[in-house]
């Protein structure tokens, strides 16, 4: 059966990076401070992971 090269390909595909020279200072300012909200949030996402994951470890143990 030969192989399909389709199911090579990884089924997310990284995004390209934005254009960042056509924007202004006030843009990429902005785009930061999206960058960093998204940043935060995604941290606050893997420490409720992490808590939960303890906490089921902690219930097993016993």
């Amino acid at each position: 059966m030969p192989i399909d090269v389709d199911d090579l390909e990884p089924l997310r595909k990284k995004p390209k990076p934005r254009e960042l020279d056509s924007l202004s200072i006030e843009e990429l300012s902005d785009y930061v401070a999206n960058m960093e909200a998204e940043i935060r949030r995604v941290r606050e996402k893997i420490a409720a992971k992490q808590s939960h994951t303890s906490a089921a470890a902690a219930l097993f143990k016993k």
